[in-house]
């Protein structure tokens, strides 16, 4: 296969679906970290197209948009892992999941990410760790980006009528454990787009205390084990 190269940015909950979904797929990719400030490092894209990660060259495209790059990886990638099932209702239900993830999910990620100044200072090191920063702009993220980052987490929270973004996290968990039930996936015995997406966007949080919360819940961590197993066993080699 040719290269695949994911410009991305690592504490965007998008950018960590599209990685999920070309780990299951088992292809090989190379990471370009955009400055989120600047933006450099994207690619020229099409007209009208949002300068916004995550953008996937792939067979000399360059698709954006996380769904549309899942979509893309599904229908065009053949490597026996299937993330929309051929029964329609099942299909129709991983692919409401995978929007409410974009709509719900990832909405409140952020509100854990930069909600307290421990975890804005805990991204803003994150973020000069992996950005592209020359050494003054990593001096200046360090030292303000946990205030940047917390006032967009309070925005955030007030824009949607929430308080405490925890609880709001909390609550999304609880949907995810009641499709959960007692299968082995969110949609049944088999996984779907459905945990592609959920389990992308989780793993954007594995630094912060929150991750700690995911995990003790039993279900949900036992769970959270089994997609990172088919992830680890089919991801393959990064690319070069």
């Amino acid at each position: 296969m040719a290269p695949v190269t994911l410009y991305q940015f690592e504490l965007c909950p998008f950018c960590h679906k599209v990685k999920a979904g070309l780990e299951l797929k088992g292809i090989p990719f190379s990471k370009v970290e955009v400055n989120p400030m600047g933006k450099k490092e994207l690619p020229e894209l099409p007209a009208g197209s949002p300068r916004k990660v995550p953008v996937l060259q792939i067979h000399g495209e360059f698709i954006a948009d996380s769904t549309t790059i899942l979509s893309y990886l599904d229908k065009r990638i053949d490597t026996g892992m299937r993330f929309l099932p051929t029964e329609p209702e099942l299909a129709a239900k991983a692919e409401a999941i995978e929007q409410w993830v974009d709509d719900e999910l990832i909405m409140a990620l952020p509100t854990v990410i930069y909600g307290s100044w421990r975890e804005a200072l805990t991204a803003a090191q994150v973020t000069a760790r992996t950005s592209n920063f020359g050494f003054f702009q990593n001096l200046g993220v360090r030292a303000g980006g946990p205030l940047i980052m917390h006032q967009i987490s309070k925005r955030i929270l007030k824009k949607n009528g929430r308080s405490d973004g925890h609880r709001w996290v909390q609550d999304n968990l609880d949907t995810v454990e009641a499709w959960l039930g007692d299968a082995d996936f969110v949609t049944g015995p088999t996984l779907t787009l459905g945990d592609v997406a959920v389990h992308g966007a989780l793993s954007c949080v594995r630094d912060f205390p929150i991750f700690a919360k995911i995990l003790a819940r039993p279900r949900l961590a036992a769970w959270f084990q089994r997609v990172q197993s088919l992830r680890d066993a089919n991801a393959a080699p990064a690319a070069s």
